[in-house]
């Protein structure tokens, strides 16, 4: 069904002229009632919104059809500042990022990249701004549809939960283009799936389906394409229906154990274990726990 690799990984620089646009999945229509996350907001590369029921997650599309959803510099600035928006508006509990159904993103922009030279990469720190993604405290969960690779996977495994639509694929093709990977590839690829098949991966530049994703621990679930959407903007309601200072708390424990030692990781969910007993949200969770009702959280 897929283009051949390499051809796959040019049509990612190649301009908007030379391929077709690709179809945008139609759960991302805004709904009715529907608001963009700040006033006067606009996005060259990016289609931003609240959405669910209480209008507390936070929509991340990424724009850029032409190009398959290629990360070039401009719509990782413009994704920093959305998730920046999201993170500091009080409404917001969770943020679910997404692409098209043909591509989440294919990867990096090559032709941004091509003629950079090691001094323009080391001394400008070339895609470490990427980071950003990983460090912002509000849960984010991709929602994958069609071609993740190489920076478009890694941009996914940035975020704390992947589900993928049935068709979608993870790769970290950077070896077939005299590279490797350079936004964290080698490093969460191996934490999530295990030496062998990351090491696989990379060296070869092969492919694995969404299934196979989620058999190696890489996806949480896989859904039919159509309803991939709903299904992670339903699970980011039900995150943000729960304290928003408790869940940034489990969210730090959960990745100080992706990210140290079992000792530490320990540590950490100790000392964040205790700091949830100064909190009036914890009171009430127990207290409503106890009264048979729903709690009702407002710390944030």
């Amino acid at each position: 069904m897929a283009a051949p690799l390499r051809a796959l990984l040019r049509s990612a620089a190649v301009t908007a002229a030379a391929l077709p646009r690709a179809r945008l999945p139609p759960p991302l229509r805004a709904p009715r009632g529907a608001r963009g996350c700040s006033a006067g907001a606009a996005f060259q590369y990016l289609l931003v919104q609240k959405t669910g029921a209480q209008k507390n997650v936070g929509l991340i599309q990424l724009n850029r059809p032409q190009a398959l959803n290629a990360l070039c510099e401009g719509l990782m600035t413009e994704l920093g500042q959305a998730l920046k928006t999201m993170e500091s508006d009080p409404e917001v509990g969770a943020i679910v990022l997404t692409g098209s159904q043909k591509a989440f993103a294919a990867g990096a922009d090559i032709k941004e990249m091509q003629n950079k030279t090691f001094q323009e990469c080391y001394s400008g720190g070339f895609l470490a701004g990427w980071n950003k993604v990983s460090v912002v405290r509000k849960p984010i969960i991709a929602a994958v549809n069609g071609f993740a690779l190489g920076g478009g996977c890694e941009l996914a495994m940035m975020c704390d939960i992947i589900y993928a639509g049935e068709k979608a694929q993870f790769g970290q093709p950077e070896i077939l283009l005299g590279t490797i990977p350079g936004a964290g590839g080698t490093q969460r690829l191996t934490r999530a799936v295990g030496k062998s098949l990351a090491m696989e991966m990379v060296l070869t530049g092969d492919r694995i389906s969404a299934q196979e994703a989620k058999e190696a621990g890489l996806v949480s679930k896989v859904y039919p394409v159509e309803k991939l959407l709903d299904a992670a903007i339903a699970c980011a309601e039900k995150i943000a229906s729960n304290s928003k200072l408790v869940t940034a708390m489990a969210k730090e424990s959960v990745n100080a154990a992706f990210e140290t030692t079992l000792t530490e990781g320990n540590r950490t969910e100790k000392r964040l274990f205790y700091a949830t007993f100064a909190t009036n949200d914890r009171k009430e969770g127990m207290t409503a726990f106890v009264e048979k009702r729903k709690a009702n959280f407002t710390d944030s």
